[in-house]
């Protein structure tokens, strides 16, 4: 078991994958943050929030960076 700890944690597995595949898997990995964000209800996201209002919801924000990191991972 331990051997395989090593292993997985040298990280030597990941160097035949190529860039462009890396950078896939981070895409497809925001996309995937992004969709459990929106799973999130929203009587959760405005609890205690006396007047709803567009700009206090959380998931909004939370696409909004999630939109920005996935935009520069695309570029770069």
């Amino acid at each position: 078991m331990l051997k395989v700890v090593k292993y997985v944690l040298n990280f030597e597995w990941l160097s035949g994958l190529s860039i462009g595949a890396a950078k896939n898997v981070f895409l497809v990995l925001f996309v995937l943050i992004g969709i459990l964000v929106l799973l999130i209800p929203n009587d959760y996201i405005y609890q205690g929030v006396k007047k709803r209002r567009w700009w206090l919801n959380l998931k909004l924000w939370a696409l909004a960076d999630l939109a920005l990191i996935f935009f520069t991972y695309y570029i770069f």
